[in-house]
Formats: C-alpha cells, structure tokens, sequence
C-alpha cells in the first residue's frame, strides 16, 4: 500500500514538472510586449494652413530717368535718404543735340501724347479709388454703430475695417500713380525742347536739374557716378520705405482655397512678434517654378496687406525675408489626432488606440489636415489614447507597454 502511494506521488511530482515546463516553454514563445509612445485624442482648436517663404515689396516703386541726354553729374543721394516734392535729385549737362529727322519727331510727340493719356487715365483711377475708399468709410461707421448695438457680430466689423484699409491703401496708390504720370508727362515734355529751342539745347553751360515729384525714400542709386547717358536710363528708384506689401508664392492646388481677406501670420521675419496680415489679391496667372528636389512646380503669387500697427514692424524694408502662415480653415472645436499616429490600411486611414494593454487597430474617416494633426470625423473618441509612430511590429490585439 505504501508502495502504491509513493508511486502515485512519484507521478503526481512528474506530472507536475511536466506542467510547468510546458507553462514555461509557452511563456516563453509568447511575444514580449511592445514599447510604444502615446498621445491622447481631444477636443480642440483646429487649423488647416499654407505655410511658405515670401518677402516684402514696396508697393509702388518711382524709378527717375534722364529726361535728355547726356552727361549725369555725380549723385550724393544715398539708399534711406529722404525726398520732398519738387526737390533736385539730380543734375544733367545736355550733350550737343543731334538733328532731329520728321520720323525722331513724331516719336517724341507720340511719346508725350501717350504720357498724358497715362496721367489723365491715372486720374481716372485716382477718382475711383476715392469712391471706393468713401464707400469703405460708409460701410465701417454702418458696422461700428450695429456692432455697438449688438446687431452685428465683432467678425462683420473686423472685415468691414480691413476693407477700409485696404481701399485707404489703394487710394494712397492710385495718387501715387497719378503724380508719376505726371512725370512722365514733363519727361516727355522736356524730350521735345530741342525741337522748340535747339540753340539752348546745344549750349554746354545749360544744365537741367532733375525734380521729384513725390515725397519718400531712395530705395536704390542706380547710377551714382558721373556718367554720359541716354534718354531715359534709370538713376535711382523713390518709394514710400514703409507702405509695404508682402508677396508669398504658394501650390497653385493651394491658391485655389485662398480668398482676399484671408488671415496671414507672418513669422520670422527677425522681429520679437508674430505680425498680422490680410490676403488682398490671389494673381490670376500661375508661373512654373523648380523646386530644390527639381521637380516642376505651378506655383501662384499671393500678395497681402500687413495690418498690424506700423510700430512694429518699422525695421522691415523692401525685399525683406519673411515667413507667411495662411489659415485657410479654422474651427474652435475639431477632434483632432497627431499625424504621426497614422497609417495606410489599402485605401483608408487608421490609428492603433490602447486598450487594456493592446493595440487595437480602428479605421478612421479624417477631415483637413495640417502639418501636425488630422481632424477626425469618425472612428475615435474623445480621451482614447493613440501610439505614435506605429511600427511593423504592432498588430491588432498586440500586447504593448506605454513608454
């Protein structure tokens, strides 16, 4: 009887040892759980973007030109110096006037006759952006006095004061476009003076003095030494250094969803504040530009309006660098998702979402995107938790432990 039972201990013993090693041979072939990083799904803020380089451009340059020929005195004006009205920029010393043949003539008259269909078309132009700007002016004091009332919400009268701006801004440039065709007028003019007193235009003493007709800044000297030229070279080019525009080139598949009063952030620009910018014009012409990976590109310019005060940004200049983010969408309450978390699933998006120390793997049908999160129309809720940069290794089911 002994015997017996120290038998079936015996057995019971192997039977026992048999058990755990085949429980520690499955343990062991069992896969180890995978170490992820998570982020969590939320309700929030959510915006879509274009984000490109772009500079700034004076918006209306004045580019002086030798009215005769002849031999430029040197220039002491330099780039940042200031310019009235009616001031001397620049001296000629006419050169011995050739003979003039009927055909030279009749270029020059033609050339004054279309110097002032020029100006009188400008003035045109100066009396329409006037309107405009007077109807901006109506249409701000409408909106100040309902959003005052509460009739009309703060976003109504923000749009109707960016109006007004920009038709202030356009006036200013219609004028300033009115007083250079009036130069161009006198510059004509002043061609035709041989004709009128040949033997003045042939004396050496006589000097003609070059005048600005507009009040600003030297951008450039383009001619700075003492040189004989020709009628109509450049000298230096004028400008108001502070009536400034930027210029950003964008996707042509991303100019399509940009509209004029679109909201601009521009960024590093070297100041200490994120400058704030409206879109004025989308050009409608694209232009093919190669990329710096060389892959042709259609690309379309966006020029907009810098609105935040001028005292903050009075260090910018023509030409400068900056950086233009464009909101093209934006919602107070997106569910959004990171973009690193997803992956292709044939021809849908998915995430792995941790539960209960798995990845399990959910389909997802997304709406815009921008360059860090995806908004989530379905598939996910509010507080799961996401693995970022989902692996070869993970699969539905799959243990993981959260980093």
């Amino acid at each position: 009887m002994n015997q017996r039972r120290l038998k079936l201990v015996k057995r019971a013993g192997l039977l026992g040892a048999g058990v755990l090693l085949l429980l520690a041979l499955a343990w062991a072939f069992v896969p180890a759980a995978i170490t992820v990083e998570t982020a969590p799904v939320a309700r929030k803020p959510f915006e879509q973007t274009v984000l490109e380089d772009g500079k700034t451009r004076v918006k209306t340059k004045y580019v002086i030109s030798t009215p005769v020929a002849g031999t430029l005195l040197r220039i002491d004006l330099k780039p940042g110096d200031g310019v009235t009205r009616g001031m001397t920029v620049a001296t000629i010393v006419p050169g011995a006037a050739p003979l003039i043949d009927p055909r030279s003539e009749q270029e020059l008259r033609a050339r004054l006759g279309s110097a002032q269909a020029a100006q009188a078309r400008a003035e045109t132009s100066v009396g329409r952006a006037r309107a405009a700007q007077d109807l901006a002016q109506g249409e701000y004091s409408r909106a100040l006095q309902l959003a005052s009332s509460g009739t009309a919400s703060q976003a109504d009268l923000e749009r109707a004061q960016s109006e007004l701006r920009v038709r202030q801004k356009e006036y200013e440039a219609a004028r300033f476009d009115a007083e250079v065709a009036g130069h161009e007028v006198e510059v004509a003019r002043t061609a035709l003076l041989q004709l009128s007193d040949p033997r003045g235009s042939r004396s050496s003493t006589r000097r003609v003095s070059v005048k600005s007709d507009v009040d600003g800044r030297v951008l450039r000297v383009t001619q700075e030494s003492e040189a004989t030229l020709p009628v109509g070279a450049p000298i230096l080019e004028l400008a108001d250094a502070h009536d400034l525009e930027i210029v950003v080139d964008v996707l042509s598949t991303d100019g399509v969803q940009i509209a004029p009063g679109t909201r601009v952030r521009i960024e590093r620009w070297g100041g200490p504040v994120t400058l704030e910018g409206r879109v004025r014009l989308v050009e409608p012409g694209a232009f093919t530009k190669v990329s710096a990976l060389g892959v042709e590109e259609q690309r379309v310019n966006v020029i907009g309006d810098i609105v935040s005060p001028p005292e903050q940004w009075r260090t910018l200049g023509d030409g400068f660098r900056i950086e233009a983010d464009i909101v093209i969408f934006s919602t107070p309450d997106a569910l959004a998702v990171p973009i690193s978390a997803l992956f292709r699933v044939g021809e849908q998006w998915a995430v792995y979402v941790v539960e209960d120390g798995r990845a399990r793997r959910r389909l997802l049908t997304l709406g815009r995107r921008n360059s860090n999160e995806a908004s989530v129309e379905s598939g996910l809720q509010p507080g799961q938790s996401v693995i970022l940069y989902p692996s070869d290794q993970l699969s539905d089911g799959g243990r993981v432990k959260v980093k």
